[in-house]
């Protein structure tokens, strides 16, 4: 049995997607992964400037507790209006309050 992937992500549908492109490979998520292992996975801290940039972070520090291959993503929205604004920090752009939250501020910047 060849080793899986980890997908570092708690999306179900994100996980679902990349199962259906990958049937051949065994793709754990980030819940799976854990239970795999017996421990929690802990967030990661997406500090970084770029999408690839969150997305390395993500990937080597999954691997890291896991011990095992992980790919990670980091997806936003860029607003060429804003100046890309907000870019890497789309899900924390209003400062809590999720999507609807986001997407007031967004619409109020415009």
């Amino acid at each position: 049995m060849s080793c899986p992937l980890v997908f570092a992500t708690r999306n179900r549908g994100k996980l679902v997607e990349l199962r259906q492109l990958l049937p051949g490979l065994a793709v754990l998520g980030l819940d799976e992964a854990a239970a795999r292992v017996g421990r929690p996975i802990a967030e990661v801290d997406e500090d970084r400037d770029t999408f690839a940039g969150n997305a390395i972070k993500k990937a080597r520090e999954v691997s890291a507790q896991t011990g095992l291959p992980a790919l990670a993503d980091d997806t936003g929205l860029e607003v060429d209006a804003l100046g890309g604004a907000p870019g890497v920090h789309s899900a924390r752009y209003a400062g809590g309050g999720g999507d609807a939250a986001n997407n007031a501020k967004l619409l109020a910047a415009l």
